[in-house]
């Protein structure tokens, strides 16, 4: 498949970067979404994409076997720090289509692309440390 991802975003340290935009835009032309953060942060707000994946970065290495080589691939997290780190462990592992999405999910939702959201699982409170699950 050709390299869909080198019309968009910027390379920096070695790899690109696109937006939430032109991550709609890949998508749409076959790129896959994989999503790095761990379940319980899916749980309270994931992407609403098709054909999305999870591998959630304290896996990351164990489940490269289950990453296409033939697709462009796009990792995300919450604001694409994470993410940046797979990204890395991929090209270090041979991968050449592979990109960050540059602000995660948080630039995704901001930027009006969609969510499936649990309230329910949401976190609320008046400090970190007194953070409980929302009551909706």
């Amino acid at each position: 498949m050709e390299d869909v991802l080198t019309r968009w975003g910027m390379v920096s340290g070695g790899m690109r970067h696109l937006s939430a935009t032109e991550t709609v835009e890949a998508i749409k032309e076959g790129a896959i979404l994989i999503d790095v953060r761990p379940e319980p942060l899916v749980a309270i707000k994931a992407f609403a994409v098709e054909g999305i994946l999870y591998c959630p970065y304290f896996d990351f290495e164990e489940n490269l076997g289950a990453i296409p080589r033939d697709k462009p691939i796009i990792l995300a997290d919450a604001a694409g720090l994470r993410s940046k780190e797979c990204v890395k462990i991929l090209l270090d592992r041979g991968y050449k289509n592979v990109a960050n999405m540059a602000g995660g999910i948080m630039d995704w939702e901001r930027d009006g692309f969609p969510v499936v959201k649990n309230p329910g699982k949401e976190l609320n409170g008046p400090c970190l440390c007194m953070l409980r699950p929302g009551r909706h």
